[in-house]
């Protein structure tokens, strides 16, 4: 059958009726699973509005307020413990709660039009990449157009000034520009921008272990050496920087609370929805609009295509059993090109349905006399 959207047929075209159905079965059961979200439940009568939560007091606030003390001479460590300990509610251990320096470093050594217009110019380089692999994988026309306004549905919170200083968002958009750029066969360049992406925020460890396991399932044995190497350079900073913090903090320091949320997959829908144009949408609606983008990426046959999908559903996994409620910016590390999968959503879609609908043909060949 023809396809739809995209310029080849979609990885659910030859699929069996049981795996068709099954696979819709957990789409629907995802969607059935989101209603769940303490958004679309009635609000407590005597239910107090949250807090404001000003700048200066926020996450994004702290960084800010490490990366200029930096830059006036202050070394990384230091400044960051004090700065925490100075706000209420900021544990200090384990040391994941702490930043690694990278970033910070690198906007305190600029000036902050310069380090803006990196983020910019990172922001510019990933829709270029993604351009060209929308251009690849859409019919012309308007699935690509679709496509590309899709992929600015899903930047745009990238070029908003208040979080010029989450470490998320620089870390997803390498995590996207990696993506983009990972051919067969080429995976030098793909490797060093998630090792970067990793030294900026340790969450993108799990992106690499995805293109790994990919690599090595495909029996790309230099390939899975680079993202080796790349997860062991990253493993020795992570080493370092660990000790760095455990010389400036102290058992009276206050310890984090854990990792373990279990606020299940309607929090994953929920960052996903908050860092992109989602935003706009109710909930209602943006539930079976990003159930329908994995399943888009899912159904793009291409290496691309499987292993954006892995990675988006480790960080669904990661977010559904681990983050806390606070921790909602974790989106950040797959949103940029998230929504794209909607594109190639309708192939994946009417193959499924086709293929969930088909019986088994009983055909005669020989008539017992």
């Amino acid at each position: 059958m023809k396809p739809l959207w995209l310029r080849a047929p979609s990885r659910f075209a030859s699929w069996s009726a049981a795996r068709a159905r099954m696979v819709l079965a957990l789409a629907a059961a995802l969607m059935a699973a989101c209603l769940l979200s303490p958004d679309l439940r009635p609000a407590e009568p005597n239910a107090k509005p949250s807090p404001v939560i000003e700048y200066a007091d926020s996450d994004l606030g702290l960084y800010d307020a490490i990366a200029e003390r930096v830059r006036h001479g202050g070394p990384y460590y230091a400044v960051a413990v004090e700065e925490m300990r100075a706000r209420p509610g900021y544990p200090l251990r384990p040391f994941v709660t702490v930043r690694p320096p990278l970033l910070a470093t690198v906007q305190a050594g600029l000036p902050r039009w310069a380090t803006t217009g990196a983020l910019y110019l990172l922001v510019l380089a990933v829709t270029l990449a993604w351009v060209v692999r929308i251009t690849d994988a859409c019919r012309e026309g308007a699935p690509r157009i679709v496509a590309a306004l899709l992929l600015g549905g899903g930047l745009f919170i990238a070029v908003q000034p208040f979080l010029f200083f989450s470490h998320e968002l620089w870390a997803g958009l390498l995590i996207a520009l990696s993506l983009a750029l990972r051919r067969p066969g080429r995976w030098v360049e793909a490797a060093a921008i998630a090792l970067v992406a990793m030294l900026v925020r340790e969450l993108a460890a799990l992106y690499a272990l995805v293109m790994l396991g990919f690599a090595w399932r495909e029996g790309a044995w230099r390939e899975a050496a680079g993202w080796a190497g790349a997860l062991a350079v990253f493993a020795a900073a992570a080493a370092a920087h660990a000790w760095a913090v455990w010389q400036v903090t102290g058992p009276l320091d206050l310890a984090s609370d854990g990792w373990t949320g279990l606020n299940g997959p309607w929090f994953f829908a929920q960052t996903i929805r908050h860092a992109t144009v989602l935003e706009a949408f109710p909930y209602l609606l943006a539930i079976p609009l990003v159930v329908l983008a994995g399943l888009g990426w899912a159904s793009w046959r291409d290496p691309a295509g499987g292993r954006m999908f892995t990675t988006a559903a480790a960080y669904a996994l990661l977010i559904a059993l681990a983050a806390r409620l606070n921790n909602f910016y974790w989106g950040l590390m797959i949103a940029p090109v998230f929504l794209v999968g909607l594109a190639f959503a309708p192939d994946g879609v009417r193959d499924l349905v086709r293929a969930a609908k088909e019986r088994r043909r009983i055909t005669v060949t020989r008539v017992a006399r």
